[in-house]
């Protein structure tokens, strides 16, 4: 025993630990302050000009593009309210990619009414490639992708398409809002959809570059689309990739907090964990293709998303890697040094910023979604479970950071529930 407790004492005092100690203390605290002022910045910027609004250029047509993969369940209210959108110019289009449940069925009586069009593959290729198969068929000069168990607000193009009045602009990400709150797990996503996702979003629109548009809702300039090769079919997340492949061709991404949609999130902790081991892979895979933007002057402007991507890798290695110690630690009776879950100076100090974060992020989104200000109360949760399984899918993924990704296609899942995914 005594010989254990010499380790972890000697662990705990060498120069790395206290500088991943350090790190571990200060970069939430850091990060936290910066996103809540830059996102004000934003608020008071972009979300209150009134005065000055940005002007819609009518000759632009939109198509909405909505793949779908055994989605039969949810589908159905997707494609009603994608056709319920306010807009004078635009048709829906979906593209089955292999479906084996009553996907298709749906698709054709929708079609029949003259509602959509139906684009039918006969072959699971994944979502990438149904994207890419469907492109060449759209008539829209601007396409609003949209996931099959989505619904989007009646007057979403209304505060998209301003934005490519500036020949710039390639891609318009949405503002996914959680509509499926009837579990303790689809709560905190709410809280975290709020306080982290559409903060972030905003600071990283003052820094001028996003790490990436919203999956569940994002319009696009199509040949922008064309300009960069389409999505990857490779990559876990298609829609990183797409927006560092944009970005690095020095096209403008925007953030458009307006454009609602509800989405379903996963409402049991399997699914959860398997979406979020999916976003970290793919977060990976993309550092590790676009690694060499940190070598090139001419594009200094993704930098900070890179610095940053990799900074909140290491912060969940950090993580993982001092809990771990700490466990021990007491499990032997002997107190770990510094910051840690457990309450203490730094943790409480930690865990208050994060709160303040909350705070902020509910009092920005409320505006677009009051529900938001009733689960307030199960934002105490987030930095005591949440933020343990994000790390923990964070370094399992970490590997990928190392490797290039295979060059086979990502494929869907053969089936999937519709809150499970």
């Amino acid at each position: 025993m005594m010989d254990a407790i010499s380790v972890l004492s000697a662990i705990q005092h060498n120069p790395i630990y206290l500088v991943a100690l350090f790190f571990f203390a200060a970069y939430p605290i850091v990060t936290s302050i910066m996103w809540v002022t830059t996102a004000f910045f934003f608020r008071q910027r972009w979300e209150g000009y009134q005065d000055t609004p940005l002007v819609l250029d009518s000759r632009l047509s939109v198509s909405i593009l909505i793949p779908a993969h055994n989605e039969a369940r949810l589908l159905e209210g997707a494609l009603t309210a994608a056709c319920a959108i306010d807009y004078p110019r635009f048709e829906v289009v979906v593209v089955d990619d292999g479906s084996t449940d009553g996907t298709a069925d749906i698709i054709r009586r929708f079609a029949e009414a003259g509602k959509v069009r139906g684009i039918f593959k006969h072959t699971n290729q994944g979502k990438a490639m149904a994207l890419n198969d469907a492109l060449p068929c759209l008539n829209g000069d601007i396409v609003l992708i949209m996931d099959a168990d989505a619904e989007p607000e009646p007057d979403i193009l209304w505060h998209v398409m301003p934005h490519f009045s500036s020949a710039r602009v390639a891609a318009v990400t949405g503002n996914p809002r959680v509509r499926n709150v009837d579990t303790f797990l689809a709560r905190l996503q709410l809280m975290e959809f709020t306080s982290i996702v559409s903060l972030l979003r905003r600071s990283q629109r003052i820094w001028g570059r996003i790490v990436t548009v919203s999956g569940v809702v994002a319009a696009f300039r199509r040949n922008a689309l064309f300009d960069v090769g389409g999505f990857s079919p490779d990559m876990a997340t298609e829609d990183i990739e797409l927006t560092w492949k944009l970005q690095k061709r020095f096209w403008d991404v925007r953030y458009e907090p307006r454009a609602l949609v509800w989405m379903t999130v996963p409402s049991n902790y399997k699914a959860h964990f398997k979406q979020r081991l999916r976003w970290a892979r793919g977060l990976m895979q993309v550092l590790h293709r676009h690694a060499n933007v940190m070598r090139h002057w001419k594009y200094r402007r993704m930098w900070p998303i890179f610095i940053e991507s990799v900074l909140s890798t290491l912060w969940a290695l950090c993580f993982v890697v001092l809990s771990v110690i700490w466990i021990v630690s007491y499990s032997m009776g002997f107190p770990p040094i510094g910051a840690h879950p457990i309450p203490n100076f730094w943790g409480m100090v930690i865990a208050t910023v994060c709160m303040v974060q909350i705070i902020v992020g509910t009092l920005i989104d409320r505006t677009y979604d009051r529900a938001t200000t009733g689960y307030f109360a199960y934002a105490v949760y987030y930095p005591i479970i949440y933020w343990a399984v994000l790390q923990i899918a964070a370094v399992i993924a970490l590997p990928h950071l190392f490797k290039k990704p295979s060059r086979k296609a990502v494929k869907w899942t053969t089936r999937r529930a519709p809150l499970d995914t």
